[in-house]
């Protein structure tokens, strides 16, 4: 998606993007690990995953940085639920995957904090707030 970042903010957003890029392949690679760890066998092939994924597709296409946020504060919002759902179901059958996924949703929040930091009114508002989809979101995100 950060290809397809434009506009006056471009490099601080694309610069705020790719470490977090980065840190969200390490916590797949950390979670594959364990998955291994406890005798499973991951899958990481992407048509393997596109069948089993439960999300749809990114459907921002080329926008500037604020509808590009809008639509990511939307999937962070997603995610995070997912990976509390996660942290519920793990808490007493496997509490080292607990701890695994707790320290991974610490550092995706921040990163959501990041980004929704760009998104709010000085009075403290939130402009995708209550969004349902990723397109009303980067509308949304650009007022």
């Amino acid at each position: 998606m950060h290809w397809n970042v434009v506009g006056p903010h471009f490099i601080a957003v694309h610069t705020m993007l790719d470490p977090q890029v980065d840190a969200v392949r390490l916590m797949v690679d950390d979670l594959a690990e364990r998955i291994a760890t406890l005798g499973g066998s991951p899958v990481g092939t992407p048509g393997a995953l596109v069948a089993q994924r439960t999300w749809d597709d990114y459907s921002i296409g080329r926008a500037d940085t604020n509808a590009h946020l809008g639509a990511l504060d939307l999937v962070y919002t997603g995610v995070l639920e997912a990976f509390r759902e996660a942290i519920e179901k793990t808490e007493e059958a496997d509490p080292v995957t607990q701890d695994l996924l707790i320290g991974q949703t610490g550092k995706l929040e921040q990163f959501h904090w990041f980004v929704r930091a760009h998104l709010e009114t000085p009075d403290g508002t939130l402009l995708t707030e209550g969004a349902r989809t990723e397109k009303t979101a980067a509308r949304r995100g650009k007022r």
